[in-house]
């Protein structure tokens, strides 16, 4: 039986990626953040490994820091795009583009995440692929955001498609930062490989979780870092210096 709902979104999700017009009433909204989290859900991640993952990514967007830090953006917010992904052919756009601005509004992401069924069951491992797919997201998502981040979450190394610090550099050349969370479960010293080669661009960072079941702390530590400090640092210098002298 064919599942319906699943082909639609495979349909709307190739016209997003290959070619469709971007939303007029989009193309020039303003952001702080354009945001993929693409998480792994290759053959290594089991249905629980799936939960936890989604269940950080949850709650890590009702942490009271991580809403400060969204509250505290300069210009408009962020917008926040799920990817599941696995091998060289195996990337679905889970959630949609979302904005991001407040209290409310990240509950109500953080509700979507729960609600977010497993769109990919296993495949091998392609990084490379999640980049490219999540790049091509943000070159046509309609928002115009100070900067622009993919934030790979995995358990592996790749073992399909190219290697991934290929599509990483073409990332980077596009204005694209790549940051990492390496969950060591499954093999040792991925973290080093996700260093040497997931992560660049701009302050780009990695970060471990032990375990899955560290998942939702490490992805909130991820999160204040990647939305908090960088976007501080993003404001206007002219409208600073104006805040100082009328302070004087």
């Amino acid at each position: 039986m064919i599942d319906v709902s699943f082909l639609g979104r495979a349909v709307a999700l190739a016209l997003a990626v290959f070619g469709a017009v971007p939303d007029p009433a989009k193309s020039q909204q303003l952001v702080d953040l354009e945001l993929v989290l693409a998480i792994d859900v290759s053959s290594s991640v089991d249905d629980d490994e799936y939960f936890l993952q989604v269940y950080g990514l949850a709650q890590a967007f009702r942490h009271p820091d991580v809403v400060s830090a969204i509250q505290g953006s300069t210009t408009g917010g962020i917008v926040v795009a799920v990817v599941q992904w696995s091998d060289a052919n195996k990337q679905v756009l889970a959630v949609d583009w979302t904005l991001v601005s407040d209290a409310m509004s990240a509950i109500g992401f953080s509700e979507t995440l729960l609600r977010t069924p497993r769109y990919v069951a296993g495949g091998q491992t392609s990084i490379s692929g999640a980049i490219e797919f999540s790049r091509r997201l943000i070159e046509m998502n309609g928002y115009d955001g100070w900067r622009r981040t993919i934030d790979v979450s995995g358990d592996g190394r790749a073992n399909s498609g190219p290697p991934p610090d290929r599509a990483r550099d073409r990332a980077v050349e596009a204005g694209i930062t790549i940051n990492g969370l390496a969950v060591l479960n499954e093999e040792p010293f991925v973290d080093r490989y996700f260093e040497h080669s997931v992560i660049g661009g701009e302050s780009s960072f990695m970060i471990e979780a032990v375990d899955y079941d560290d998942f939702s702390v490490a992805m909130t530590e991820k999160l204040i870092r990647e939305i908090g400090v960088p976007l501080a640092d993003a404001a206007p210098k002219p409208m600073v210096l104006a805040t100082a002298e009328a302070n004087l």
